[in-house]
């Protein structure tokens, strides 16, 4: 079977807008949580989000595009965008039949959502617009990508919550590696913060009430509260390496692995004892046929609930033991639900390829019941050759990505 590499990578998150930005500030422990400014949060009790405050729609989308994307779609054209600038793929080297896309959402275009309700409401079902439907169903930033690429191969949106980018990512590696498609566009978008997602997010108390953009999520601290609501998207382009090498193509990295499982428990609540989140990992390192000590960091789903960061570290005991390095990169972005596993996919190979990894900012106090190795800002230089990033989603979606440093061995 072909080996999977990657060639390109876009991001786009609170705390850096672009490749390059989002790395650089994510390594240098920048926070991107703020004082909600999109709408007035006040009534609903949630002061913080990470939202996106610097997107320019016209750079990569155009303006008379945008009109007819939600912004989710958008942050989705903007990070494919860069992606491909950086791999280099056009239809000069690339058959538009070997060229496919697999983009998730968890929750697709709840802002257009949300607004054409209150249009069919106050002015009635006649003033709702006849973009309502292409603009909000949860597929329209995959199929948007398609034809901005014209990408000929499959094109699909995975919905698993908070999964669905990392389960994208990896449905994406399997396509490649069983010989159906030589490049595919991968990730998530999501653009979920206005009152809708807010308030019911706030409704199953699974929010942050801090009022501290610095204290509001805190990845596996004892006194961690909820998980901060945040935007963005990311974006990797998958190549087979044969194809990759003929076209002279510079080689970022290689998804070796990807395991998916679910628990098969509660709609929203994960597994108290991690075992379906352990199944994902052995499933990831088993394929990349390594054993778990040569793991040597873990990007972890880390959402900052008590559930999620208790379970999880339980998880990874399980199949690593206590000495692999850790963190999450929530404390820094937020949760970017269908997205989240997106920017974690791409600051884990970036992590590979300089030998830093980001640190696990937001916990000042670590919860006994965490047993896991938080890497600090004093100790982000390592070398490894492997890296796993996880993510788990409402309804018992767990999804796993292994990824290789890269060497042609």
């Amino acid at each position: 079977m072909p080996r999977v590499v990657i060639t390109g990578m876009g991001a786009i998150a609170p705390n850096g807008n672009g490749f390059e930005n989002f790395v650089n500030n994510t390594l240098a422990g920048k926070v991107g949580i703020k004082k909600i400014s999109k709408f007035d949060a006040t009534d609903i009790g949630i002061t913080v989000a990470g939202e996106i405050d610097d997107f320019d729609k016209e750079a990569y989308v155009g303006k008379k595009a945008a009109k007819r994307m939600d912004l989710y779609t958008q942050y989705g054209i903007q990070v494919a965008s860069e992606a491909m600038e950086m791999a280099g793929v056009n239809e000069e080297n690339t058959n538009p039949e070997d060229l496919g896309v697999i983009f998730g959402s968890g929750i697709g275009g709840l802002t257009t959502i949300q607004d054409q309700v209150i249009k069919m409401h106050d002015k009635g079902p006649r003033r709702v617009s006849p973009f309502f439907i292409p603009m909000a169903i949860a597929n329209m930033a995959a199929g948007n990508i398609s034809i901005r690429f014209n990408a000929k191969n499959i094109s699909t949106s995975i919905v698993t919550a908070c999964a669905s980018a990392t389960n994208s990512i990896g449905e994406a590696y399997r396509q490649i590696k069983e010989g159906r498609a030589q490049v595919m566009i991968a990730g998530g978008s999501e653009a979920t913060v206005n009152e809708t997602a807010i308030s019911g997010f706030a409704a199953l108390t699974a929010l942050s009430e801090s009022t501290d953009p610095m204290k509001a999520s805190l990845p596996f601290d004892k006194n961690r509260n909820g998980f901060v609501l945040g935007e963005g998207a990311g974006a990797m382009i998958l190549e087979s390496l044969e194809h990759a090498q003929q076209r002279g193509a510079k080689i970022l990295g290689e998804i070796v692995g990807y395991g998916a499982t679910s628990d098969a428990y509660h709609i929203t609540s994960p597994d108290v004892d991690g075992k379906g989140a352990a199944r994902a990992m052995k499933e990831a390192i088993d394929e990349a046929g390594i054993d778990p000590s040569q793991v040597g960091y873990i990007n972890a789903h880390g959402t900052a609930t008590k559930a999620n960061d208790s379970g999880e570290s339980k998880a990874i005991n399980q199949v690593f033991g206590k000495g692999v390095k850790v963190s999450s990169t929530k404390g820094m972005t937020g949760h970017l639900l269908g997205a989240a596993g997106a920017i974690e996919a791409v600051i884990t190979v970036a992590g590979l390829m300089k030998d830093e990894f980001p640190a696990n900012i937001g916990c000042f106090d670590q919860d006994p019941e965490c047993q896991v190795d938080l890497i600090d800002q004093d100790h982000q230089h390592f070398t490894t050759d492997y890296a796993i990033s996880n993510s788990f989603g409402f309804g018992g979606h767990n999804a796993v990505l292994a990824f290789k440093k890269w060497s042609q061995e």
